[in-house]
């Protein structure tokens, strides 16, 4: 279930979209030390600085800006962030840091799919980050932080190029994607209301649940999720994750072998997308607002995009 984060983690609203739908988190590590993990887009960088500023903080006091992974509603505002932040490493997955020192790939890609009037309404500008500034961490690699450690832990299944952070200090693991969407308004039913993410282009099933199992492993008490906020109980959330994973696995091969292909390949995989969560909501007794279904619209468009994307390159 949702919690309050751990002792010496704030949780910030980054307002994308709405309320409660995108965080970031500052770590307070120490009076003179502490680090964003993920920081959304642009947008956002008044409230992350509002932050800093709240807990007695002062932007040269940013030892690290740490992205799971390069998703835009993740780590668009990273250069913004950086230009205020000037003893500030930026932290990020071997395989992102490419994107992050030179994003054009990354904005066409994103442009692509969200078109680009919508592009720039959400992402705004997307600014490179100098390479000098950008530290990469392999898998099981450690960074001191204050008293603690952050262990970072490739994840994929989201992304290739997604990993999540434990902090040893709160026993805290940041999760990005990686542990599913959980959105505090949606919380209200019989029982949680957690699903997969399976946006383009880099979405396996297989690759998912193995993530999900070393979250578990890390034996954190807490997973810090971007959407939105901090889980306890993870081997329940676990359980209600990998259904859904399940779930969506079956669409994929379904879709794979509908014969579809291009426009109606994703229509069919939006249908799927679209009656799983109807009937998930049904069984947690959750009646949705106008507002929370149109937000709901665009996760099950963008899930199934995730979903057709990985179908049409399935053998046939």
């Amino acid at each position: 279930m949702l919690t309050e984060p751990g002792p010496g983690i704030e949780l910030i609203d980054c307002q994308y979209l709405g309320p409660r739908i995108a965080g970031a988190y500052l770590i307070k590590a120490a009076p003179d030390e502490c680090a964003f993990v993920e920081n959304n887009t642009q947008r956002a960088v008044p409230l992350l600085l509002d932050a800093l500023r709240r807990n007695g903080y002062h932007p040269e006091q940013v030892r690290y800006i740490i992205i799971t992974h390069v998703h835009l509603d993740h780590a668009g505002g990273t250069a913004a962030l950086l230009e205020h932040c000037p003893n500030a490493a930026v932290i990020a997955h071997p395989k992102a840091a490419r994107h992050v020192i030179d994003p054009q790939r990354l904005v066409e890609s994103a442009m692509q799919v969200y078109g680009v009037d919508n592009f720039h309404k959400m992402y705004g500008q997307i600014e490179p980050v100098d390479a000098r500034r950008v530290q990469t961490m392999d898998d099981g690699a450690a960074l001191p932080l204050g008293k603690g450690v952050l262990t970072f832990l490739h994840t994929r299944g989201h992304a290739d190029h997604h990993f999540c952070i434990h902090d040893s200090t709160a026993n805290a693991i940041f999760t990005g994607d990686s542990f599913g969407i959980c959105y505090p308004d949606l919380q209200t039913g019989a029982r949680p209301f957690l699903f997969p993410s399976t946006t383009p282009t880099q979405f396996h099933p297989e690759q998912a649940r193995h993530s999900i199992r070393r979250i578990l492993d890390s034996g954190a008490e807490q997973a810090c999720l971007t959407h939105f906020g901090a889980l306890s109980g993870l081997s329940g959330m676990a359980d209600e994750l990998l259904r859904g994973l399940d779930a969506m696995e079956a669409l994929l091969h379904r879709a794979a072998a509908s014969g579809y292909s291009g426009d109606p390949l994703t229509a069919y995989c939006t249908d799927g997308v679209r009656e799983w969560f109807d009937k998930e909501l049904a069984a947690c007794q959750i009646q949705l607002t106008p507002d929370q279904r149109r937000l709901l619209e665009l996760d099950i468009e963008i899930n199934a995009l995730g979903i057709a994307w990985a179908a049409a390159k399935m053998p046939r």
